[in-house]
């Protein structure tokens, strides 16, 4: 979508212009006309000849030409009449201020259905409606409502929310943050947070996208531009508004887990999207990502004057899994020769707090010549003799190099010329030593996403129509969820194997089966209406003799319908008693926004207890796969531990990539539950003991 007369327009009508002061028209009239914007204006309001010296149209037809951009300003229920005019004049871009839409409600949702049908019968692109409108400094366009039009600069930001535009703005103002566009995207009745990301992507004006989101509108298409674009530019964004309504609705282990919810960050993880927790680390990391190149590596190097504070950022280093650079001897002997004989001349770099501009800067050349540093975090604090400017701009001459330079000086009146210098130096200067740490660990972890291998999905030799005949046959009945039979069918058409199991009837054909399968059997009770067999005495183990069986049949089907009088109970299953191992628990819980998010953790009885998960977005690779284990606190228990043997890790992660593999090719799978997965040391099969499929239509 073409969004050049959106933020490049060579003229603006709007319609709603006010001469009242505090009115919404008359801020953005005179946000048009202090801004600078060099194309046409045209005020709109036939109650007026004339605006800010600029004659006043009464409606857009006696303009005599088509603007390019028409910004509407009326009460809503005078908007529809201007889209009409809009299109009967072939306006192509619009933008609808007016709140009062399907925010406010059914009557509002109706209006903004109608705009929407003329948008699209006119060809129009459309902004809004309930927004702020767009900035483009480059263009010294301010068709906005946000006040003075912010400082040029390389980041292009997008927000669901014009009021937290505006105080972005404002904000971003006070540490010398410049941008290249700014949209309020607002109840996104056209345009859409996919199309915003989209245009920057590919804006030359633009090398850092950031934003604000509180809902996606297609997660599945988001993903995939987001991680188009983020080999080239970084996205850094927060997102508001999850809720747990997927996670109620689902019935197996794996949508209920709490961590679904955390679940949805691996989203942006796979797409490269940097996510923020606050404005403040959002302005933390554009700074550095707009100023400074990206880390080659993880290994910082850390120049302070005085100990203390070089400890706290050697601590946040290790914390945030950074790592200290060895510096090599050339580099030391360099700082032997110069620096006093008390200074501490390996990483981290203590100067002393006598140190003078010329002692920093000496030590700063040295270590940025380092091929084992990649980037640079300078600390400072202001004594008696410390020359805090003059040390700022010999900070600012060293960034010639292609490393990343971070700054934090700690202090308030006596530094704060000395920020300023860095910033204008395009030099992040941070409040503590952990903050500029974890922006250094965002560019780091960037930067290894932007250069990993190809991603490769491994497609195994499955039977799909076997499968696809299960969930047909289950989608015309009505019912959602396989039987276990059926479930274990499906996994076995992927490769998985399952314990021989056979449904018995009767005590003596249980027995007979159990002969059949061999000793030791499991019996689990049959009925679609009982999910959680072992809560109702349902699950029997370990069962060595006829007589076991005979007993454990007849004992299940006495007390178990007295128990729950509402089930259907088909019978028993007999099933083969798996060798012990470990319990893992491998899932998968479809996402509404995002698609099939795949699951791992600690299995059995203790997959609620522990609460231990591991998720990521299908389809997986097997370094994802191999990722997700190592995301769990149950993966050192897999490398054994305590005198246990370790398992093997390959298995289960061929596991995941199935289990994802059938999750990618049938939408309509929407959460699969194998708990537990028994897995044993390396070279064994491992065991798909218990599963549960849901299926539905797919959305």
């Amino acid at each position: 979508m073409d969004l050049t007369s959106l933020f490049e327009p060579r003229s603006v009508a709007v319609v709603g212009a006010s001469r009242q002061k505090g009115k919404v028209g008359y801020e953005i009239l005179t946000g048009l006309v202090n801004g600078g914007f060099e194309g046409q204006i045209y005020p709109v309001n036939k109650s007026c000849d004339e605006l800010m010296g600029l004659r006043c149209y009464g409606d857009l037809r006696e303009i005599g030409q088509t603007p390019d951009l028409v910004v509407i300003v009326v009460p809503s229920q005078a908007v529809l009449g201007v889209m009409q005019q809009c299109s009967a004049l072939g306006v192509k871009t619009v933008i609808v201020i007016t709140s009062g839409f399907k925010e406010a409600g059914p009557e509002g949702r109706k209006l903004e259905e109608q705009i929407v049908k003329i948008a699209r019968t006119g060809g129009m692109t459309l902004l809004g409606p309930n927004c702020l409108g767009v900035l483009s400094p480059a263009n010294k366009l301010n068709a906005s409502f946000a006040g003075m039009l912010p400082k040029l600069g390389k980041i292009a930001y997008l927000s669901q929310s014009g009021s937290l535009l505006a105080a972005i703005i404002d904000m971003a103002g006070a540490i010398d943050l410049g941008f290249s566009k700014l949209a309020s995207i607002g109840n996104k009745a056209i345009l859409d947070e996919l199309d915003l990301l989209r245009y920057y992507g590919q804006d030359e004006q633009t090398e850092v996208i950031a934003g604000y989101l509180e809902t996606i509108a297609d997660g599945d298409a988001f993903v995939r531009e987001a991680e188009r674009i983020s080999h080239d530019k970084p996205i850094l964004l927060m997102k508001a508004g999850e809720t747990g309504a997927g996670a109620e609705a689902a019935s197996s282990h794996t949508g209920r887990l709490p961590g679904i919810e955390r679940a949805r960050e691996v989203v942006f993880e796979r797409a490269g999207v940097i996510r923020c927790g606050s404005i403040k680390q959002q302005f933390d990391y554009a700074s550095a990502f707009a100023n400074q190149p990206l880390p080659k590596g993880p290994g910082v190097a850390i120049i302070a004057n005085t100990g203390g504070l070089g400890i706290m950022a050697a601590d946040a280093i290790e914390r945030e899994g950074l790592q200290l650079a060895r510096l090599e001897e050339a580099t030391t002997d360099a700082l032997r020769s110069s620096l006093p004989s008390s200074a501490n001349i390996h990483n981290p770099i203590d100067v002393l707090g006598d140190a003078l501009a010329d002692r920093y800067e000496y030590a700063l050349d040295h270590i940025l010549r380092d091929p084992n540093v990649e980037s640079v975090l300078v600390l400072l604090t202001p004594h008696a003799m410390t020359e805090c400017d003059r040390t700022a701009e010999a900070i600012v001459r060293a960034a010639r190099h292609d490393k990343p330079i971070l700054a934090c000086f700690l202090g308030s009146s006596r530094v704060e010329t000395a920020i300023q210098v860095l910033r204008k130096g395009r030099i992040p200067c941070y409040d503590s030593p952990e903050s500029a740490v974890r922006v250094l660990k965002a560019m780091a972890d960037y930067s290894r996403w932007r250069n990993r291998p190809k991603r490769v999905i491994r497609l195994f030799p499955v039977n799909r129509r076997k499968v696809e005949k299960i969930v047909e046959r289950r989608l015309r009945t009505g019912e959602r969820e396989l039987g276990e039979l059926e479930a274990k069918e499906t996994l076995e058409a992927y490769g998985f194997v399952t314990p021989q199991s056979l449904l018995a009837t009767s005590p003596e054909q249980a027995v007979s089966f159990a002969d059949q399968i061999g000793y030791p059997v499991v019996l689990k009770i049959w009925s679609p209406d009982i999910i959680h067999k072992s809560e109702v005495g349902g699950v029997r183990l370990g069962l060595m003799t006829p007589q076991e069986v005979m007993d454990g049949f007849d004992l299940m089907m006495y007390r178990i319908p007295k128990k729950r009088r509402d089930a259907e109970i088909l019978g028993v299953l007999v099933q083969e008693m798996c060798k012990r191992g470990r319990e893992v628990v491998l899932g998968m819980h479809r996402d509404v926004h995002y698609g099939p998010l795949m699951m791992f953790g600690a299995g059995g009885s203790m997959v609620e207890v522990l609460e231990d998960a591991a998720f990521y977005l299908a389809p997986l690779t097997a370094d994802e796969a191999r990722e997700m284990l190592k995301g769990s606190r149950t993966y050192r228990a897999l490398l054994g531990d305590h005198g246990h043997e370790g398992v093997d890790i390959d298995a289960i992660g061929e596991g995941l990539q199935r289990l994802s593999q059938l999750a990618t090719e049938f939408p309509q799978i929407q959460e699969i539950d194998i708990n537990p997965y028994m897995v044993g040391r390396q070279g064994t099969t491992p065991i798909a003991v218990d599963a549960r499929i849901i299926v539905d239509q797919p959305t």
